[in-house]
């Protein structure tokens, strides 16, 4: 047959490239515990769902009479595959081929995998494990000179955030481009011991004669770069990184535009849940679990918190509501009574916008204090991060549905929602708002009656049970200042109602 030759040279091809770093490379990748590249893919998507595009590009070797004699594979690997029976692009970087280095790379494909997703409007996921097409010393001696820095093809890293999700997934040592191509996603997760993210490697940090001999772990490990939101989330190992994947996907539309599907219900719109009326403690100063009241009134198993580790007064999570996705924002008492910090600020304006940008309801869980006080908070900045927090929620447009469990005081409690829009609002008995905490200001407030008081303890004693009436949510209600005082048991049915009236609007 004609084409033989041509198949047979094409066969050669694709199995040199499987052979990617060869088989001492992929040995010492596998003893450190590490997937190779392929396996990843494999691992991340669906069963036999793969197929690679620029399998077979790399650089030959040739003998005098133009015969093929050796190929190195390009240590960047993509194509199409599923996730969740849905069509996905997803990029590995392969370490076994010059640790990922850009003197391995062919930058178009890291080009068209990203273009892919964009003109295509499918998600993207990046396994990343090296430089991901940064340079190296040796590179430069090669080339015989230096190059004013660019990157080829990050315009296409730029619009794929405003257009389709991005996750991106630490597997390895990730420094310079490939650190700036974990953060320039929607999601980001870290392998735990394996994966450690810098600008630059703890060699060039100490070459460069700054003083600080650390390891890969001290410079840039989970314990750092979970805690300070670089990075959403950590796993155990890759299988779980993969696992973390495809559940953020599964709330998400393919595509800014597209509408997030509604999964099959497994759970009860209408049920109430007995153990929400004990969720709050009668003590106002005492701490209580929001994640267990959200657990309980949206759709049994669907919750997924990405960025536990930092930012850690607001609980930021995807959720089912009678099957339908929605973007959780919670306050979490637990830690500093709830009150916003500077980075809590940043986690919350982030993961709004994440909502607002694909088009996902939002449920706002309230406790909130307040902003953080204090001089640390001050040289944090707390107050201009917590106005840009409020601006993110002012800007929204998506459907925002409101529970008030508890505290709402001054800046950081109107930023609950935008008080211009309808208020889809719902308010527990444990309500207490205000524009300061009552305690924090009766003292000063009443400081010449107490002065006057034969027994100040006594006086101030009875001015705060007077207080105490007045600050009952149910004067609020009078007013309607707050739309509606529900039993605790109410909120999964009437959250799962905003769930598919929400629907109208998007």
């Amino acid at each position: 047959m004609p084409h033989d030759k041509n198949l047979e040279e094409l066969r050669q091809r694709a199995a040199l490239a499987e052979k990617m770093g060869g088989e001492e490379k992929l040995a010492r990748q596998h003893s450190r515990g590490k997937l190779d590249a392929r396996e990843r893919l494999h691992r991340l998507l669906d069963k036999n769902s793969f197929r690679e595009i620029g399998k077979i590009a790399g650089r030959g070797a040739y003998n005098e009479a133009g015969e093929l004699t050796g190929f190195s594979p390009s240590n960047f690997i993509f194509g199409r595959g599923r996730i969740n029976g849905e069509p996905v692009v997803a990029s590995a970087d392969d370490f076994t081929v010059r640790g990922g280095a850009a003197d391995a790379a062919i930058h178009r494909k890291f080009t068209q995998a990203e273009q892919m997703a964009h003109e295509l409007k499918l998600p993207l996921i990046r396994m990343i494990d090296g430089t991901g097409g940064g340079g190296s010393v040796k590179m430069l001696e090669d080339m015989g000179f230096t190059y004013v820095p660019f990157v080829p093809g990050w315009e296409h890293v730029v619009q794929n955030l405003k257009t389709v999700p991005v996750v991106a997934l630490a597997l390895g040592p990730t420094a310079g481009l490939g650190a700036a191509r974990m953060v320039a996603s929607h999601y980001s997760v870290m392998v735990r011991g394996v994966a450690q993210i810098f600008t630059a490697g703890p060699a060039v940090v100490s070459g460069l004669g700054t003083g600080e001999n650390l390891d890969k772990e001290q410079l840039g490990g989970a314990d750092i770069h979970t805690r300070n939101g670089v990075i959403d989330d950590e796993a155990a190992s890759e299988d779980e990184a993969f696992a973390l994947a495809r559940a953020f996907l599964s709330y998400l539309p393919a595509h800014a535009g597209a509408i997030a599907e509604r999964t099959r219900p497994n759970d009860k719109p209408n049920r109430r849940d007995e153990k929400l009326l004990a969720a709050v403690p009668d003590n106002a100063r005492e701490a209580y679990s929001m994640r267990k009241i959200l657990e309980m009134i949206a759709d049994k198993g669907s919750v997924f918190e990405m960025g536990k580790r930092w930012g850690r007064a607001a609980i930021t999570a995807f959720a089912r509501l009678d099957g339908w996705p929605v973007a959780v924002l919670a306050s979490d008492p637990t830690f500093l009574g709830g009150s916003w910090t500077a980075d809590t600020a940043e986690k919350a304006k982030r993961f709004v916008q994440l909502a607002d940008q694909f088009r996902l309801p939002v449920v706002h869980l309230v406790d909130n204090p307040g902003f953080m006080i204090g001089l640390e908070a001050e040289r944090a900045a707390t107050i201009r991060r917590g106005v840009e927090a409020m601006n993110g929620i002012y800007d929204a447009s998506v459907p925002w549905a409101t529970i008030i469990i508890r505290k709402a005081y001054g800046v950081a409690g109107a930023a609950m929602s935008n008080h211009t829009r309808f208020q889809y609002r719902f308010a527990w008995p444990t309500g207490d708002w205000g524009s300061l905490p009552m305690e924090g200001g009766v003292e000063v407030a009443y400081k010449s009656e107490l002065e006057r008081a034969d027994d100040p303890a006594a006086a101030l004693k009875e001015i705060k049970e007077r207080l105490s009436k007045v600050t009952s949510p149910f004067r609020t209600a009078e007013q309607f200042l707050v739309e509606d005082i529900i039993d605790p048991r109410d909120t999964r049915p009437l959250l799962c109602e905003f769930a598919e009236l929400a629907q109208r609007s998007l």
